[in-house]
């Protein structure tokens, strides 16, 4: 049963991750480099502060352009209220969470320490890797 997968058995472990005085500048193009659409932002203890989305760069560039100062810090442009979801938290959990708050991602935090990311992407694996499972059970006499 679906209920039974949970989110550490499918969530990315390795993040493309910032600190809250990472230049924005840098942190847009490591999104670029990384063809990602966000990354979180830790400190150095790896505890969730923030997120940075392609959105917060965009929203830094148009403040720049009518206040003529570009750049600045991560910190400054991140937002800081995260919704995240446990290790433990069941994928159908997380998929109702998905398409209620209309996310793409969610971080995943276990007692304040960023341990992973998982994605609608990585719900969708674990549908299929069930679905396969099931496939190759033999049927029930």
């Amino acid at each position: 049963m679906l209920k039974s997968i949970k989110v550490r058995d499918y969530m990315t472990h390795h993040l493309v991750t910032f600190r809250s005085d990472t230049d924005l500048f840098l942190a847009a193009d490591r999104l670029l480099e990384h063809r990602i659409s966000g990354a979180p932002v830790v400190d150095s203890q790896g505890h969730l502060i923030g997120m940075l989305s392609e959105g917060d760069c965009l929203r830094a560039i148009l403040s720049s352009a009518y206040y003529d100062s570009a750049g600045g810090s991560v910190s400054s442009f991140m937002s800081t209220q995260v919704e995240t979801v446990s290790p433990e938290a069941d994928i159908i959990e997380v998929c109702q969470r998905f398409l209620r708050d209309k996310r793409r991602r969610f971080p995943v935090v276990e007692e304040g320490v960023l341990i992973g990311q998982i994605s609608r992407r990585d719900v969708l694996r674990a549908v299929k890797a069930f679905a396969q499972h099931d496939a190759d059970q033999p049927p029930e006499v």
